[in-house]
């Protein structure tokens, strides 16, 4: 870590080979840093993995999401994907695909929220610090699992001592554009080499996450076609 703040700070020129930061530097190069961070963790692209979280259904109305919560995971600030699991008693479990419903101005539209059937829709309401999901209609209890599909935390850093756990794109990432920032924050210029390499670093680094999911049209846009075998569906 102390190495990586050290080349964003000779980058901008605020210290010189051999010279060795001031401490209070250091820590406002570091609080930078947990801060970029932070605001990568809410883009898609700068995420490395997304993970599936599952639980079995209760019957109730919402399930909370969060640290300790129904859903004991970080407290994600949307749903990417969710499905549910419908499992019979002796027979081969079936997953049916969930719309994810963006707005909480389209769930208020439902008009009877509390219909118990298989669930197709999830309205998530991305609370602090603790989420709740809805969803409809309410799935009962014991028969089925409920699988969502988030975005992985990146690593949290706490002292300035942590070692880097990332995968390899992101060690340019993270000290070109940590020199951007902080010659922002220092009221340094920052060399347009700086700029270019921090540019084409977070370029890299969004290129190897990119995860595009297939087309897929309405069945009355494309008319009858064939079967696909993960939606039970003619698509």
């Amino acid at each position: 870590m102390q190495t990586l703040i050290t080349m964003a700070l000779k980058a901008i020129g605020a210290i010189g080979e051999g010279q060795t930061a001031r401490p209070s530097e250091i820590q406002d190069a570091f609080n930078a840093l947990v801060m970029m961070i932070g605001s990568w963790q809410q883009r898609r692209w700068t995420i490395y993995q997304t993970i599936d979280v599952s639980l079995p259904s209760t019957g109730a109305e919402s399930y909370t999401i969060g640290p300790g919560a129904d859903f004991n995971v970080p407290r994600p600030t949307r749903i990417e994907s969710g499905f549910f699991r419908q499992i019979p008693i002796g027979g081969t479990p079936v997953d049916r695909i969930m719309d994810v419903i963006q707005a909480r101005e389209d769930y208020n539209r439902i008009p009877v929220k509390e219909i118990a059937a298989f669930p197709r829709y999830v309205f998530y309401d991305a609370g602090f610090p603790t989420g709740t999901l809805n969803f409809w209609p309410v799935p009962l209890a014991g028969i089925y699992q409920i699988h969502l599909t988030v975005v992985a935390q990146l690593q949290a850093f706490s002292t300035i001592n942590d070692v880097i756990s990332l995968p390899p794109e992101y060690a340019e990432a993270l000290w070109t554009n940590l020199a951007v920032r902080l010659g922002v924050l220092w009221r340094l210029p920052v060399d347009q080499d700086v700029k270019d390499l921090a540019r084409s670093a977070f370029n890299t680094m969004t290129v190897a996450n990119a995860q595009v999911p297939r087309l897929h049209l309405p069945a009355q846009l494309v008319g009858r076609g064939r079967y696909n075998i993960y939606s039970d569906q003619v698509m």
